[in-house]
C-alpha cells in the first residue's frame, strides 16, 4: 500500500466518469483530480485505503496530447465543470464509453447497440439556467458557486458556462443587496433573507426571468431593484419573489410572488411555444435539447393514429414537440405548477389532443391502465435515480409498441433496460447526447420495443 504524502511518477491510463484520472499505485488504483489519459505525472498521495487511493498532481512531466489549458480561474475549486483541461473531443469520447460502460457493467447487455455520442456545436455559454448562492460577509455582498462536495460559496464574475448578460445581472442585483445591507441566508443557523439569485433566458426570444429565493414574503427596497433591473436590462420580462423559509439545502420553495411581468417567459423548441415559469423543468441546452428530441421523435416512429403517453412530462416538452400528429398525448407530472404551464404550452400551440394530469408516475400509470387507456408509444423522462421496478411492470401492461426512455443517468437507464428484459422488451439501439460540455453529465435516448 502506498503511504500517506508519499511522491510517484505514474501514468494516466484512463479518465472516470467524474473526471479524475485513473493510475494504479503498488498495483493499487488511484483517483487524481486533474489528470488526463497519457499524462506523465508526479502525484503525492493524499489518500490512503484498502482499495484505492486519491493523488494530487505535484508535477506534469509530460503532458497528454488530450490534454488543453485550463480557461477558467474557478475550475480547480467550482464544483461544476470537471473537464474544463481535457479537449472537448476527448471529452465526448469519455461520455460516450461511460454509456457503453454502464450498459455492460450494470444491465449486463453483452453487444449493445450504441451509437455515437450527438456532441455540441459550442462547449461555451450554452446554459439557460443558472442558480447563484449568495453571501453577505462582513457587507460585502458576492454570488458565485458551490465548491465541490461543499457548501463553500467560490465567487465567481463571469461562468464561461452562462450567458454573459446573467453576470452582468448578478453583479447589479449584488451592488443592490450591498446597498440595502440584505443578509444572506445562512443554512447552519437558518437565518438571513436572501438565498439565491436565479436566471432562466428564452434562447429563441431572448427573454430572461430574474428570480429571488427569499425566505420572507418582502424584500427591503424590492420595488427599487425592479425600476433598476428593467431599466438597465430590458431583456428581463419576468421577475419573481420565490419564497423558502424552510432550513433545508434545497433551493426553491413552492410559493411564488410576482414583482414584475407575466410570471414567466416562452421560448420556442423544435418549433414550438414553450412557457418557462421558475418552477418549470426546462432542459438547460436548448440546441442540444432539439437534438436529443429529435432523436426521441425518431426512436417513436410514425405517430400518426396513435396514443401516446409521457411520463415525468415536465411542462409538456418532450411530448409536445414529438407527437405533434399523435392521436392523443397524455402527460402525467407530479408538480402542480409544471402542468398548469404543459396546459398552457398545448392551448398556446393550438394542440387540441393532449391530455395533461398531475400525479405520481406510477400511481397514474396505473389508473391509465385500470381505465383501459391504450397507449402504443410510452415516454419516460425520470430523474436521476430512474424507474421503479413497479412502474416497468406497469408500463409493460399496457402492450406498447414501443418505449421511449430519455435518461440523465446512464447507470440507472442500464438498470432500468435489464429489468425491461424480463418482460420481453428489448433494447433495439441507445444515443448519448451531450447535453453538458465541461461537466460530467451525459443523457442518453434509448429505445425499447416489446
Amino acid at each position: 500500500m502506498a503511504e500517506k504524502n508519499s511522491c510517484h511518477k505514474v501514468n494516466i491510463d484512463s479518465i472516470n466518469s467524474s473526471g479524475f484520472g485513473v493510475c494504479r499505485v503498488d498495483g493499487v488504483v488511484c483517483f487524481v483530480a486533474g489528470g488526463v489519459t497519457g499524462d506523465e505525472l508526479e502525484i503525492k498521495i493524499i489518500k490512503s485505503k484498502k482499495n484505492y487511493n486519491i493523488g494530487k498532481i505535484e508535477k506534469i512531466i509530460t503532458p497528454s496530447p488530450k490534454r488543453q489549458e485550463n480557461d477558467c480561474s474557478v475550475f480547480k475549486k467550482c464544483g461544476g465543470c470537471v473537464y474544463r483541461h481535457v479537449k472537448y473531443s476527448d471529452e465526448i469520447k469519455i461520455k460516450e464509453t461511460g454509456v457503453r460502460d454502464a450498459f455492460e457493467r450494470i444491465g449486463h447487455f453483452e453487444n449493445i447497440n450504441l451509437k455515437p455520442i450527438i456532441s455540441a456545436d459550442s462547449s461555451l455559454r450554452y446554459r439557460n439556467k443558472a442558480q447563484y448562492p449568495v453571501k453577505n460577509e462582513n457587507g460585502k455582498f458576492y454570488a458565485g458557486f458551490f465548491a465541490s462536495r461543499t457548501h463553500e460559496i467560490i465567487p465567481c464574475d463571469d461562468c464561461l458556462l452562462q450567458p454573459e448578460i446573467f453576470s452582468e445581472i448578478v453583479k447589479e442585483v449584488c451592488a443592490w443587496a450591498e446597498k440595502n445591507n440584505i443578509s444572506s441566508f445562512d443554512e447552519r443557523t437558518g437565518k438571513g433573507t436572501l438565498r439565491h439569485i436565479y436566471l432562466r433566458i428564452a434562447e429563441a426570444t431572448n427573454e430572461v426571468m430574474l428570480t429571488l429565493v427569499s425566505t420572507q414574503k418582502k424584500i427591503k427596497n424590492q420595488d427599487e431593484l425592479v425600476k433598476t433591473m428593467t431599466e438597465k436590462f430590458p431583456e428581463i420580462k419576468s421577475i419573481v419573489l420565490n419564497i423558502n423559509p424552510e432550513k433545508t439545502n434545497v433551493i426553491l420553495g413552492k410559493k411564488c410572488i410576482n414583482l414584475y411581468g407575466k410570471g414567466y417567459i416562452t421560448d420556442i423548441l423544435c418549433g414550438t411555444k414553450i412557457k418557462i415559469s421558475p418552477l418549470s423543468f426546462y432542459q438547460v441546452n436548448r440546441l442540444q435539447a432539439q437534438k436529443l428530441y429529435e432523436k426521441a421523435k425518431e426512436y417513436m416512429g410514425d405517430v400518426k393514429g396513435k396514443n401516446v403517453i409521457d411520463l415525468y412530462c415536465g411542462t409538456g416538452t418532450i411530448g409536445l414537440c414529438t407527437a405533434k400528429d399523435a392521436e392523443r398525448l397524455i402527460g402525467v407530472e407530479i408538480i402542480p405548477e409544471a402542468i398548469a404551464d404543459a396546459k398552457e404550452n398545448a392551448e398556446l400551440n393550438g394542440r387540441e389532443n393532449t391530455e395533461f394530469i398531475c400525479g405520481d408516475a406510477e400511481k397514474a400509470a396505473e389508473v391509465l391502465k385500470e381505465k383501459n387507456i391504450k397507449a402504443d408509444i410510452i415516454i419516460v423522462d425520470p430523474p436521476r435515480k430512474g424507474l421503479t421496478p413497479k412502474l416497468i411492470e406497469t408500463i409493460s401492461e399496457f402492450n406498447s409498441e414501443r418505449v421511449v426512455y430519455v435518461s440523465c443517468d446512464p447507470a440507472t437507464l442500464a438498470r432500468d433496460c435489464e429489468i425491461f428484459k424480463n418482460y420481453n422488451f428489448n433494447v433495439i439501439e441507445a444515443t448519448p447526447v451531450d447535453l453538458f460540455p465541461r461537466t460530467a453529465h451525459c443523457e442518453t435516448v434509448a429505445l425499447i420495443k416489446r
